[in-house]
């Protein structure tokens, strides 16, 4: 049964969903939206929250684990319908979007599947787990018509478009180097989420679970803790390098590296996972009409020893820009004279040398004109706020208004390319060349 059931839903679009997609309609504007959530671990449940808390209406949860389906019914309602199969909740004409919070190597297939259904869909990060994945989303999401976005957060914060702004102005004159980093040191930030007590083949789905990733036997561990399994997840790239990748390509207009390499390695967390734990990676980004070349330097650590912090440094001609909780800008006017080294020379040589300079930079009188910024602009957002929920109201507006999102399929994939090339540099040991118009891996 459990081989026929997996070939099932590995098979083509389904009956159900077909049905779905030929009653799928546009939502009025007055409608409140009703959302099903595809995936109840503990970010889709976030995700729900936010949503909800921004007007949506919950209706359906479809999850690999009873236990979960369950708490979704005591947090939000005994009527609500559940279920182990996404298929059931594609069939709804009642839902007019889904969110898919899903291990990794289940978002293409649902994001698919969804967008063929005629559901509106928000996909956790990183919208794929393969490079060959990107391309399906892309197309099914053009073809539906339907909003698709992506779940990393900074491309709807307030923060980002302040630094935004301030990059488009041309606060720190001009760019050359970024670098982001996100570190952490404890077992949660590493992912070793609890496993509940009642996990057995009986409470859990676990044929479904594997959904096209290699066929092993009843494991609970790599269900919860799936984010340290190359078979379901992405590793530290897949789900911390992309949205710093997201939040760098919002607020530069940047597509993506044209050269990529990783290293790092297993350090700390030797607890059967197959993905580092530390992992540094180095990108080239060629000149483009929003911004000149540059290079970008990631770092993710879970054993920094220092608590968990996540940034931006972009390093310009004229400045540098800093990104977490807030914005600050350190104001580094360019200097107008080189300078000169003349010491070593001897006197007469000295004496040439300056007259030659004085000529090419003849000395100025100060005038107000000459005044140049320097010290720093700091902008914090108001206490409280909480660009996640910024997020989903972004992604329901656009549903009332049928108006595209900044974070959808191309976005997204252009994000999670590079992620997911960091991985292939690591394992393979290799530099990777990738066309960031064309999404495609070069060699």
């Amino acid at each position: 049964m459990k081989t026929t059931r997996r070939k099932i839903l590995m098979a083509g679009a389904a009956a159900p969903i077909a049905l779905a997609q030929q009653n799928a309609g546009r939502v009025a504007a007055n409608d409140r939206i009703q959302v099903a959530l595809i995936g109840a671990g503990g970010q889709g449940m976030a995700d729900v929250r936010q949503s909800i808390a921004n007007g949506s209406k919950l209706v359906a949860v479809a999850d690999v684990y009873d236990g979960r389906l369950a708490r979704s019914k005591e947090l939000w309602g005994a009527d609500l319908f559940t279920t182990r199969d996404y298929r059931e909740v594609l069939a709804r004409r009642d839902i007019d979007a889904v969110i898919i919070a899903t291990p990794d190597h289940w978002h293409q297939r649902i994001s698919v599947d969804a967008l063929g259904a005629g559901k509106h869909v928000y996909c956790e990060k990183p919208m794929v787990q393969r490079l060959s994945d990107g391309q399906d989303v892309i197309d099914a999401a053009k073809k539906s018509g339907k909003i698709f976005q992506v779940g990393s957060q900074r491309v709807s914060s307030i923060v980002y478009q302040k630094a935004q702004e301030l990059f488009q102005r041309g606060a720190i004159g001009e760019l050359n180097l970024v670098e982001a980093w996100w570190d952490r040191n404890d077992a949660i930030g590493a992912w070793q989420y609890s496993i509940p007590p009642d996990a057995s083949p009986g409470t859990i789905d676990w044929d479904r679970f594997l959904g096209r990733a290699p066929k092993v036997p009843f494991e609970p561990v790599r269900l919860f803790r799936w984010r340290n399994y190359r078979d379901y997840g992405t590793g530290v790239a897949g789900d911390l390098f992309v949205h710093l990748f997201s939040g760098m390509h919002f607020i530069t207009g940047a597509i993506g590296p044209a050269r990529v390499y990783a290293t790092g390695g297993l350090r700390f967390w030797k607890d059967g996972r197959d993905v580092p734990d530390v992992m540094l990676g180095l990108y080239d980004y060629a000149k483009s009409d929003r911004h000149p070349a540059f290079n970008l330097s990631l770092r993710v650590n879970f054993v920094d020893g220092a608590g968990e912090s996540s940034g931006f440094r972009f390093i310009g001609s004229e400045g540098i820009m800093t990104v977490n909780g807030g914005v600050t800008v350190y104001k580094q006017p360019r200097q107008s004279e080189p300078g000169y080294t003349i010491g070593t020379f001897a006197q007469a040589t000295q004496q040439e040398f300056l007259k030659q300079y004085r000529e090419k930079y003849p000395p100025k009188r100060p005038n107000a004109d000459s005044m140049q910024p320097r010290g720093e602009e700091h902008y914090e957002p108001p206490a409280g706020y909480n660009d996640h929920s910024d997020h989903h109201r972004v992604f329901l507006e656009a549903i009332r208004a049928n108006r595209p999102v900044v974070e959808d399929a191309t976005f997204g994939f252009r994000a999670a390319g590079p992620a997911l090339l960091s991985n292939l540099s690591y394992f393979e040991q290799r530099l990777c060349e990738w066309d960031p118009q064309t999404m495609k891996l070069k060699g």
